[in-house]
């Protein structure tokens, strides 16, 4: 494939009326969807398999305009828009701004509103400079992307792997049924064993800590603490790593490393490439950028907000750099939870940082636009990273120029699912709350934000960093294992902490008895497991929501 027959077919695709027309349709879909589960449920369902099925569904209309949507390129742009609008919706808009309204600040709901969506093309705009990195590598896990492009080439290939990813898709929907949670079981095949593990067991732990052993450890925070002390070695380990990479650069040996790490992932991922496409500039600038532009949406929203009225300008100063520096953490430990196991605490991650809010005695007007501009960012970093995994693993094979060409076009279809998805969240959340259909995670932070938190609350989360920060630093930046034992503590869902460590176990076996032959066949079953519950999730929440 050339430069010209990439770019050419592509932009005509983007360019297309016709395509752009579908692409906005399916971005209200998206935005629709992810609005009234999150309202209802408190969930939002991965919808990048739904938009693959709506372009082959379309590519069936026997008429020219949409022979197009056949190819793998014009699927994951759809995939691309919708998931974008879906998460965007839900996640980084919607649930934000509902805070303000459970505590009776509806005054607050468009500043925040507003702060949401720069918050959210921050978010963009960062992942997009820093993804393919060494930090944020194509070669990493990110199970969602994986199973999308899978259920794409076997979709384009049919034949044996076809079989087996309808195979898969079988025993995810009857799993899922059963009340197992077969995405995890799916990711078991796919992500880094030590991140997964830990997982797993954090998950296990949770589950049975107050029926085994008596000890609820929601109530004593030590999930917090230990996401509060892992995330900090976490992002001083992320520092270290661009400080020596950027040593060695000079000494000339950066290239020959990174080469080196990526040719052993690629040899498991699949992206055939062994040069990343982002160095370790790229990531500070966009870092450093990034930071600064999230104090200045901070300051933005501490002036719409009107917090003026309510703090000292010393106070607002303080406000700005935590507000942007707590934003920008948030979005980091997202970005590498999604990245290793698929799963992102993004909820529990934010009550943390309101936690650290309330800690610092900030006034409850503050507090809520803390809170929601927190949230507002995170799932937009974590669903493009399971978008362009999508995308690198379709685009398999080309030269660096190609694949930046490519997610360009990526970052066009998400740009466009995400003005969908402002513009729809504006007309239709008055419309919602004035219903009562509030995201249910809102109510606990406005609870949060309206009781307080005492001194003990405040100790614990110390004591238990400690340990948190001892396992992610043991670990090392590689393998993640703080930040992800961490968020299994964080997720309440015993059953899928079983379903990664049995995965795991029968990873190992498989490896031993077939070897790579038979990782690669359970690995196209492992992405059917994935869209299996994916679209067990999708339907049976719509039924859920009648």
């Amino acid at each position: 494939m050339t430069d010209n027959t990439l770019t050419g077919t592509v932009s005509k695709r983007t360019q297309n009326t016709v395509f752009v027309i579908v692409s906005i349709v399916v971005a209200v879909f998206g935005s629709i969807i992810g609005m009234q589960l999150i309202a209802q449920l408190g969930v939002t369902p991965n919808t990048s398999i739904i938009g693959v099925l709506i372009a082959m569904i379309i590519a069936r209309i026997p008429l020219g305009w949409f022979k197009q949507f056949r190819s793998m390129e014009s699927q994951n742009l759809i995939q691309t828009t919708i998931s974008s609008a879906t998460f965007g919706a839900a996640n980084s808009l919607l649930l934000p701004i509902g805070i303000p309204y459970a505590m009776g600040l509806p005054q607050l709901v468009w500043p925040l509103l507003i702060g949401s969506g720069i918050a959210l093309a921050i978010d963009v705009f960062i992942f997009y400079r820093v993804f393919d990195s060494r930090f944020f590598s194509a070669n990493e896990s990110w199970p969602s992307g994986v199973a999308t492009a899978e259920a794409m080439k076997a979709g384009d290939q049919g034949g044996k792997k076809a079989w087996l990813l309808g195979a898969g898709i079988v025993l995810g929907l009857i799993g899922s049924s059963l009340g197992i949670s077969m995405s995890a079981f799916g990711v078991a095949f796919i992500g880094n064993i030590w991140a997964l593990a830990f997982f797993g067991i954090g998950l296990v732990v949770n589950g049975y800590a107050e029926p085994w052993f008596g000890i609820d450890i929601n109530a004593l925070y030590i999930p917090h603490g230990m996401m509060i002390g892992a995330g900090l070695v976490a992002l001083l380990q992320f520092v270290f790593m661009m400080i020596n990479a950027g040593r060695k650069k000079r000494q000339g040996a950066t290239q020959q490393s990174a080469a080196q790490d990526a040719a052993k992932a690629e040899s498991v991922k699949g992206v055939g490439r062994t040069e990343a496409t982002r160095s370790e500039s790229d990531v500070r600038k966009a870092f450093l950028t990034g930071n600064v532009l999230f104090m200045a949406g901070a300051l933005i929203l501490a002036l719409l907000g009107g917090l003026i009225s309510h703090m000292s300008p010393l106070v607002i100063v303080g406000f700005v750099i935590f507000a942007g520096v707590i934003t920008f953490c948030h979005e980091i430990i997202v970005g590498i939870a999604a990245m290793h196991s698929g799963w992102f605490p993004a909820f529990a991650v934010t009550l943390i940082s309101l936690m650290l809010g309330l800690l610092l005695g900030f006034p409850p007007v503050a507090l809520a636009l803390l809170t929601g501009y927190v949230a507002a960012s995170g799932p937009a970093f974590a669903d493009m990273g399971y978008d362009f995994k999508t995308g690198a693993l379709i685009r398999r094979g080309v030269s660096v120029q190609e694949e930046i060409y490519g997610r360009r076009q990526q970052l066009k279809a998400g740009i466009v699912g995400f003005v969908v998805a402002f513009v729809v969240v504006a007309i239709a959340h008055d419309t919602l709350f004035s219903q009562g259909l509030i995201p249910p995670v809102d109510k606990v932070f406005a609870t949060t934000i309206e009781h307080g938190i005492g001194g003990e609350v405040g100790r614990q989360l110390l004591i238990w960093a400690i340990p948190g920060a001892i396992v992610q630093l043991i670990g090392g930046p590689k393998r993640q294992v703080g930040i992800m034992f961490a968020t299994g503590l964080l997720i309440v869902n015993p059953l899928a902490g079983w379903a990664v460590l049995v995965g795991i176990v029968l990873r190992f076996i498989i490896l031993k008895i077939w070897g790579e032959k038979g990782e690669a066949m359970s690995f196209t079953l492992a992405a059917g497991f994935i869209a299996g519950d994916a679209l067990y999730s999708f339907f049976s929440s719509l039924w859920k929501a009648r």
